[in-house]
């Protein structure tokens, strides 16, 4: 999942307890103290808990303990008190279906992912699947470690947060129906097939929403609220000699260009077709038939967010100096909103060794990513896709789909949305809302029929580098507007007892 999500500035913050408001639904319930307590008493464990699940990486791309993977999650359920927990067996890798009945009059749903992205330990200052703690220099101490804060330090908090409930000797205010899955990151291409089977549809169907643990915190403490997320589309496009009928069959002497047509030069003609001549703005014939244009509202949104973050800060963080187009800091927010995109992930041909080697190669390979907006969907923009190059002549260029869905939209005056706003100006937050994630998340499964229920993220504390070397999660910050691991955990305890006082 991505972490590019768009800030604003925390209001009212303050360290330590003073996160949590005296107004807050847990405050009122009485447990407060109790529960403080047995979260300091179990946080060595839960960081080793959150350890050894960096320790065992599930990595889809790579088909790496995928079933070991869905094993540990399984595990991990069951020890947090889930009474049930199923490994559920799709065409693709295997996901996890768990249930607990605390004897709630409510039941919430809960969304999980345990799959990483791949890595190179060459890359990293600390092993990456070590999980060290380290002094991250003005930030406090961190986790270090591939899944460290995307998916599973938030994930391991909320579990945290199970754990303490019960060592206090209380009962969860709710129950919860779980559903985890083992490619996220390859575009979740199988998790409709956990959601829709007939049992679990009807578990959630008895929900009034489903959130997914959340490290929502930026590097000053502020949060924004994503409304929704873009959909997505991976795959790779392929130009080969073979397809062709035109080109080598296998990698020839580079002399012989000569005479014989080069399979990668077709690819990147092809490719050339899909965007603006500055790649910016995709061009794939009836691709913005269906884009829903920015209402005035949600341009009121992203303009508060905006004038309430830094673009110089922003701009530092990612390593640019220049926005598409040189927009200015509102059209540039606007655009990370309402754009359609076409990214090249990666090119893959012939040779890639060090020094030259003089080939032709056979086949050209393209990574890609396209990101959706409403009302585009999956289906119909692969559709275009693969007709466009066909009506340009470039038929026999495959298109590899390995994942994707479509756009999620949750409703601002959505009971989740209420109550998880409510909870962030209850431990003394005042959030900024944001129409949708520039990035992707398969809510679409939860928000789409036939589930058709609102979805969303929660959580409080820091972490970045997702997807990237010396990815990291903060256990303990230094700046005091920023969660430690243990308010981190007593606020999804607070989250529970909010979603069970709310009337949704």
């Amino acid at each position: 999942m991505s972490d590019l999500n768009r800030r604003a500035v925390l209001q009212g913050a303050a360290a330590g307890a003073a996160l949590l408001s005296p107004a807050s639904a847990l405050a009122q319930s009485g447990d407060e103290k109790a529960f403080r307590a047995a979260v300091e008493k179990g946080h060595d464990a839960a960081i080793t808990r959150l350890q050894d699940w960096i320790a065992l990486p599930s990595i889809a791309a790579e088909n790496r303990d995928m079933q070991k993977g869905a094993e540990y999650m399984a595990a991990l359920a069951k020890d947090a008190g889930f009474q049930t927990a199923e490994i559920v067996q799709t065409s693709g890798h295997p996901g996890v279906f768990a249930t607990l009945d605390a004897g709630a009059p409510k039941t919430i749903g809960l969304y999980f992912m345990y799959d990483v992205k791949q890595f190179d330990p060459a890359e990293w200052s600390s092993p990456p699947l070590e999980a060290r703690i380290v002094d991250k220099p003005g930030m406090g101490r961190a986790i270090v470690g591939r899944g460290a804060t995307n998916q599973k330090g938030p994930e391991a908090t909320f579990l945290a947060a199970l754990h303490a409930i019960r060592a206090a000797g209380r009962k969860l205010p709710v129950n919860l129906v779980l559903v985890a899955e083992g490619e996220e990151e390859i575009g979740s291409p199988h998790f409709h097939e956990i959601v829709r089977r007939p049992d679990i549809a009807a578990r959630l169907k008895q929900t009034p929403c489903v959130f997914m643990p959340f490290n929502s915190q930026g590097p000053d403490g502020e949060v924004t609220v994503n409304l929704g997320a873009k959909g997505v589309i991976e795959c790779e496009l392929v130009a080969s000699g073979d397809a062709w009928g035109r080109g080598p069959a296998k990698d020839v002497h580079s002399s012989l260009k000569a005479m014989i047509d080069s399979p990668v030069w077709r690819l990147v003609e092809a490719m050339k077709t899909l965007v603006s001549p500055d790649g910016n703005t995709v061009v794939i014939d009836g691709w913005d038939e269906h884009v829903r244009p920015l209402s005035a509202r949600e341009k009121a949104l992203i303009a508060a967010d905006a004038r309430a973050s830094s673009e110089a800060d922003m701009m530092k963080a990612l390593g640019v100096k220049h926005w598409i187009g040189d927009l200015e800091w509102l059209a540039a927010n606007e655009r990370l909103v309402a754009a359609p995109t076409a990214n090249i992930e990666g090119l893959v041909a012939g040779y890639t060794g060090p020094g030259g080697k003089t080939i032709l190669p056979h086949k050209g390979v393209a990574k890609m990513d396209f990101r959706l907006v409403p009302n585009q969907t999956r289906d119909d923009c692969v559709a275009k896709l693969k007709a466009h190059l066909a009506k340009r002549g470039f038929g026999d260029i495959q298109v590899n789909v390995s994942g994707g869905y479509d756009p999620t939209e949750t409703a601002e005056d959505s009971p989740l949305i209420r109550t998880t706003l409510a909870t962030y100006q209850k431990l003394g937050i005042t959030p900024t809302l944001n129409p949708r994630l520039a990035g992707s998340w398969p809510g679409y499964v939860f928000t789409g029929a036939p589930i058709s229920l609102p979805a969303g993220h929660f959580g409080l504390g820091h972490g970045s580098g997702a997807h990237a070397p010396d990815e990291y999660y903060l256990i303990e910050p230094t700046n005091p507007k920023i969660a430690g691991f243990d308010q981190a955990v007593m606020s999804y305890i607070d989250f529970l007892y909010s979603l069970a006082a709310s009337k949704a």
